[in-house]
């Protein structure tokens, strides 16, 4: 007689407590030693090595990322393949003010209770580690080089001030603009020179003269990276990064368009060139509503209350909404700060990131996602019931779908 979801799910709960003192120790050990995008080292091997010591096969340095892997546990050739995906990059000064330890440690968690159980599910299995969430675009890089080509669903935790399973995300755009003008000297023959630096001001003010006439979701906003090397020298190169976003993918390529019409303005005011690069889009999240759904119950059942986002809840962008747009996926948010303290990417959120809160919300993550794979494993038509919802709403003709960024 097979046994039932319901007593899978209590031997996934009781597993995740026996290994929690393990995973709290790796999700410390990552938060003490925060590494940039693309620079992950230590924190990707620790999650692999932790997956192949509990029986997963590893492969490492996945779609030309030394930071990027996939861990694959599969019972049987039937049944649907379930990822759990794993972040691990911190930002510059801040560490892990975005909690991404307990984002890689619960997925980590949830894939060891799955092999706890391996004998009981047919399907698949897979932890995949994704670098460079926060600079970077990992998994809009694995998505575009095909590593989620056979992944059925998706889940990732992320955490927050709430519990929250249904919350989108904007989308996003990253801009680079390199300016080339001509040096000459500052005050003995500044005429001769053309100013580069003069060209990226002037777009700065352009894009500042831009936002009255967009709408309330765009966000607009850069940072000037190199402006010259002395003041007596005639900048000849200048550089900016911006980020562009809007509530929707296409919305926010609109307004790419014209944020590099402003940039060329200001090069062509200057007597500059400029060139322009689009360097990654996020595209703005679908949560699937079978799989939040699985989640919220199965996350209330381990203590967690869910709640509705607000009505004008404010949005972030993220690379998981690329993959949301290729198969189900969700992106739940667990509360380890209170509203009001500081969100994520404050120095108050780095500390809740490894707080006794924060350990607590690992666990009930990795519990949650262990238990909503069990759904979707031992009832396969619900992840076909994810597929029809994720096909009516998906465009796959959709124009950011058709660009490369990152090629093969």
């Amino acid at each position: 007689m097979a046994t039932s979801p319901a007593d899978l799910k209590t031997r996934v709960i009781e597993y995740i407590d026996e290994i929690g003192p393990m995973l709290i120790h790796i999700s410390q050990s990552i938060h003490a030693n925060p590494e940039l995008a693309f620079e992950e080292f230590a924190s990707s091997k620790l999650l692999a090595d932790t997956a192949e010591g509990h029986g997963y096969t590893v492969e490492r340095g996945v779609g030309q990322l030394p930071t990027a892997f996939v861990a694959t546990s599969a019972n049987g050739s039937s049944g649907p393949t379930i990822a759990f995906l794993a972040e691990y990059d911190a930002l510059p000064g801040l560490g892990h003010a975005c909690g991404h330890n307990i984002i890689g440690t619960a997925a980590t968690g949830a894939a060891l209770a799955m092999q706890a159980i391996r004998t009981e599910w047919k399907g698949t299995v897979k932890l995949i580690g994704t670098p460079a969430e926060e600079k970077g675009g990992g998994k809009a890089i694995l998505a575009e080089r095909g590593i989620f080509a056979d992944v059925d669903a998706a889940m990732m935790i992320h955490p927050g001030a709430k519990a929250m399973v249904a919350r989108g995300s904007i989308a996003s755009n990253a801009l680079i603009f390199e300016f080339y003008g001509k040096s000459s000297h500052a005050a003995a023959a500044p005429d001769r020179g053309v100013n580069a630096l003069d060209a990226c001001i002037q777009t700065y003010n352009n894009i500042n003269a831009l936002r009255q006439h967009l709408t309330p979701d765009v966000r607009i906003h850069g940072i000037i990276t190199h402006g010259g090397k002395a003041v007596n020298v005639v900048p000849d190169y200048a550089r900016a990064e911006f980020s562009v976003r809007a509530a929707t993918s296409d919305e926010s390529l609109e307004v790419v368009e014209k944020v590099i019409r402003c940039a060329e303005a200001g090069a062509l005011a200057a007597g500059a060139t400029v060139k322009a690069t689009h360097q990654r889009h996020y595209a703005h999240r679908i949560p699937n509503p079978t799989m939040a759904r699985l989640f919220a119950e199965n996350v209330g059942a381990v203590g967690e209350t869910v709640v509705a986002p607000d009505a004008n809840e404010r949005k972030g962008s993220s690379d998981m909404g690329n993959v949301s747009h290729l198969l189900p996926a969700i992106h739940p948010y667990m509360p380890i700060i209170d509203p009001g303290q500081g969100g994520p990417h404050t120095p108050e959120f780095a500390v809740a990131a490894a707080s006794e809160r924060g350990n607590q919300a690992l666990l009930r993550a990795a519990k949650a996602m262990a238990m909503t794979a069990v759904d979707l494993l031992t009832q396969p038509e619900l992840v076909e019931q994810a597929k029809a919802e994720l096909a009516a709403v998906a465009n796959p003709n959709a124009a950011w779908r058709q660009m490369r960024f990152f090629g093969e």
